[in-house]
This record gives structure tokens, C-alpha cells and sequence, in this order.
């Protein structure tokens, strides 16, 4: 574990010492296509309590309040909880993928946009349970990652790892989830100018 906890501090030092650019680069992205998935999944009255797991600065805790509904942010950089929890004016709690405190069933969807790539692949499988307890019975995770063949390591001072859809399926299913659809991003170009995974799935 001390291992791990030296690649998410060093992915997390980099964010941080990042976190104004990040945003500035970020804040104006088209993720709509991805919220609409989650949302549209979600079977639960609304409005809907939402985890935004790795919220960054907190762009899309800003899009699911000005929605409706009820957002709760959580992520590492603590740059990133302060950003956030100014931006949104959204409850932010600061945790590291590898130490999740999380509430029983207490949300309808779960949004990892661009997150969970970071977590290395030998934590995956627990981070997923947690996230599936996290939810409530037929609650709905988003994911979106950088695609690739199942290789992980560092870009530049970050860690990441790039499943394919094979592999990516058989995770999440493996931590009590079915999958809804999945989708390859940005939409309308050919596959191979589509370095995103997104894909949406309902816990059991």
C-alpha cells in the first residue's frame, strides 16, 4: 500500500501544482453528452443525489445543481476540493481513491468523468465495490476513460491506466454492476480519433 500511496500522492502533487491551468483548460469542455447518460439512466424520483468522484475543480457539480439536482463533489487535490467547493457552492469532501469513506446507499448515480483511470489496477477492483455500495439499489455509475490495451503507468508525473472495453467490462461487472450501454467519445468521428470510453452501468 505504501507503494500505491507514493503514485497517488505524485499523480496528486502534479494536479496540484497544476490546479489554476487545469481549470482554465477545462472549465469550458462539452461533457453533456455524458451527464445526459447518467441522468437518463437513473430510474429514482428526482431530484437525484449525485457523487461526483474525482470533481476536479468542480465544473459539472455546477451543471448537476443548476439541473436540480443534489450534488456532493469528492476528490484527492486539495487545490481541487477549495476550486470546487467555491465554484459550485456544492458539499466537497477531500478523499483519495485509496482511502474512500463512503456512505451506504446513499446516492442515485455515481459520475467518475476522466477519474478513474488513475487508479491502479491492482486497487480497481475495491474501488468499484465501494462505489457500487455507495449507490442505492439500481443506482447508476458513469465512467469516461482513456482507452488503450490494458497497459498502466506514468504520463509525465501522472499515473494512469488505459483499458480496453473488454477488460473495463469485466471490472466493473465483477463489483456487482450491469452495464447499461457504452459509447466511444467525441462523438462523430471514426473510431480511431476517439481516445474515450464512456460507459454506463446498474447496480445489481
Amino acid at each position: 500500500m505504501e507503494e500505491l500511496d507514493q503514485i497517488a500522492g505524485a499523480t496528486l502533487a502534479d494536479y496540484n501544482s497544476n490546479a489554476a491551468g487545469f481549470f482554465a483548460g477545462t472549465r469550458d469542455h462539452d461533457v453533456s453528452q455524458n451527464i445526459d447518460a447518467l441522468l437518463s439512466a437513473i430510474t429514482a424520483p428526482m431530484p437525484y443525489a449525485i457523487l461526483d468522484v474525482g470533481c476536479g475543480p468542480g465544473r459539472d457539480l455546477a451543471t448537476f445543481t443548476r439541473l436540480g439536482h443534489q450534488a456532493t463533489g469528492l476528490d484527492g487535490s486539495d487545490a481541487f476540493v477549495a476550486m470546487a467547493r467555491d465554484f459550485s457552492g456544492c458539499e466537497v469532501w477531500h478523499q483519495s481513491f485509496l482511502h474512500l469513506d463512503l456512505p451506504a446507499a446513499r446516492f442515485d448515480g455515481v459520475f467518475a468523468n476522466a477519474s478513474l483511470f488513475h487508479v491502479p489496477s491492482a486497487v480497481l477492483p475495491a474501488v468499484l465495490a465501494q462505489l457500487c455500495a455507495t449507490l442505492k439499489p439500481g443506482g447508476v455509475l458513469f465512467s469516461s476513460n482513456p482507452r488503450g490495451n490494458n497497459q498502466e503507468g506514468w504520463s509525465g508525473d501522472r499515473y494512469g491506466c488505459y483499458h480496453d472495453y473488454a477488460a473495463w467490462k469485466a471490472y466493473v461487472e465483477a463489483a456487482g454492476f450491469v452495464e447499461v450501454l457504452h459509447y466511444y467519445r467525441p462523438p462523430g468521428v471514426p473510431r480511431e480519433q476517439q481516445p474515450w470510453l464512456a460507459s454506463v452501468w446498474r447496480k445489481v
